[in-house]
């Protein structure tokens, strides 16, 4: 009989201000963003029951070998967005999952994601990472074998 994969949900504070991958700021400023939204990460971690209790029972090691990683944006307005735009503010918040011991690294051996959706509208705005376990199997499913890659592509007729 297999366990179930372990599923954690992890938000980070509405309002705590993003990066965006279209803004361009000053280098200090981008460090300092980042590190802010790392130890909210860290924070999260710790607030969330079940992770806290994930990190007691793998401490030392890590809670997850391979994971799934779904990105959510919720945006603090209707206007149009790209969540993907916000890649630098997920990178982080994944980041701080490292730093947490939640993950080894994030690297592809690890890590698949973050998948970056759009997710519904919440006052502030906030980043909501749904994290899950995956098997080695299923971690290799994701993978695109180099043979695919190398392959010419054909033309597909109606």
């Amino acid at each position: 009989m297999t366990t179930p994969a372990r599923v954690f949900t992890l938000a980070l504070p509405p309002g705590l201000k993003l990066l965006n991958a279209n803004q361009r700021i000053h280098h200090r400023v981008r460090a300092e963003l980042t590190s802010a939204i790392r130890g909210a990460a860290q924070a999260a971690c710790s607030e969330n029951e079940h992770m806290r209790a994930a990190l007691a029972a793998a401490n030392p090691g890590v809670v997850l070998q391979k994971a799934y990683i779904l990105g959510v944006l919720n945006p603090g307005s209707r206007r149009r967005l790209d969540p993907a735009n916000f890649y630098p503010s997920f990178k982080a918040f994944v980041d701080g999952l490292v730093d947490a011991g939640v993950l080894e690294d994030d690297d592809h051996t690890r890590v698949i994601g973050p998948d970056m959706r759009l997710g519904p509208v919440i006052k502030g705005g906030r980043l909501v990472l749904i994290v899950q376990e995956l098997t080695t199997e299923q971690h290799e499913a994701f993978q695109i074998s180099t043979e695919q890659w190398t392959q010419p592509l054909t033309a597909v007729t109606a």
